[in-house]
């Protein structure tokens, strides 16, 4: 039976649209990230994310290199949305994240790029750093499904997310795909972000988990709803990585879907740090996977293994 994304019921009863409102009334002393920075962002403040009522988009297209599950054969619609809520040191998207590289998109705009990358056959809609721009999201979310919008959305985001916006996505996003970076405020010290993210992201994550449950897949391999994980290595496993899939495994479910990720290097500032300023070595790498199996986790993305 054909997979019924969770938006198009919540766009029937009118949740989508209240909670729509409810988020943009909390743009006023902002309130949707953890960092509650107070700007009132409809009167042109920024606040620490620099983004004000209109969201800023970088690119949107069918991507490719994401887990298998999303990318499937025509891609993963993915919208890219400038300025972070965390802003990682080492962050790959440096210029985008950081520098805030993009245009202003109103939420007409925003709900366009979404029905285009549906005419353009792609699975689903992957929404790229959203944290901070959730009221955004949810109008244009409200507006493309009154327009014909009928793929899977996914919340693609750092895992520093309050629960009480997440609360506003449940009836929204189908696929929640948190990065869960490192559970140590040592680290986070040295990433230059907030010394609570690990205590944030283990609420965020349970929380995703209750309204999403684990990730299920039809019968072509493609998701279309619950939780993926990813995981980045870091030198000298700062990333904590067996503590990370014990929480997993323990208090999530040991059937979650992870992705062990590679690819770390010293990207922006991070060859400033010495700790973060070497690549991962090919035995940390394996070693961080034994780690997950050791502590349960057995749903890996192929390309980890």
């Amino acid at each position: 039976m054909p997979y019924t994304p969770v938006c198009i019921n919540s766009h029937k009863t009118g949740r989508l649209r209240e909670n729509a409102e409810k988020a943009w009334d909390m743009l006023r002393h902002c309130t949707l990230c953890p960092r509650a920075c107070g700007a009132d962002r409809t009167a042109g403040k920024t606040g620490f994310c620099r983004t004000g009522e209109a969201a800023v988009v970088y690119s949107f297209d069918a991507h490719f290199g994401e887990e298998a599950p999303l990318s499937g054969y025509n891609g993963s619609g993915t919208i890219f949305f400038s300025h972070c809520n965390l802003l990682c040191n080492f962050c790959q998207n440096y210029d985008i994240s950081h520098k805030g590289a993009g245009q202003e998109v109103s939420c007409d705009q925003l709900a366009w790029m979404m029905l285009e990358l549906q005419r353009q056959g792609c699975h689903n809609i992957n929404l790229v750093t959203p944290s901070h721009v959730v009221a955004q999201i949810l109008f244009a979310l409200d507006l493309a499904v009154s327009k014909g919008l009928t793929l899977p959305v996914i919340y693609n985001t750092g895992g520093y997310d309050s629960v009480d916006t997440l609360k506003l996505l449940d009836g929204a996003i189908d696929i929640y795909m948190p990065d869960v970076k490192f559970f140590h405020a040592h680290v986070a010290r040295l990433a230059q972000v907030p010394e609570d993210y690990p205590e944030i992201v283990k609420k965020a994550v349970t929380e995703m988990y209750r309204q999403a449950g684990d990730l299920e897949m039809d019968g072509e391999g493609l998701a279309k709803k619950g939780l993926l994980v990813r995981h980045l290595v870091l030198p000298g496993d700062l990333a904590g990585t067996g503590d990370v899939m014990n929480f997993l495994a323990s208090q999530i479910s040991p059937d979650t879907y992870v992705n062990i990720m590679s690819q770390y290097r010293p990207c922006g500032t991070a060859h400033k740090v010495p700790a973060l300023a070497r690549p991962v070595t090919r035995e940390a790498y394996g070693k961080a996977v034994d780690a997950a199996l050791k502590n349960g986790i057995t749903r890996i993305d192929r390309k980890t293994i």
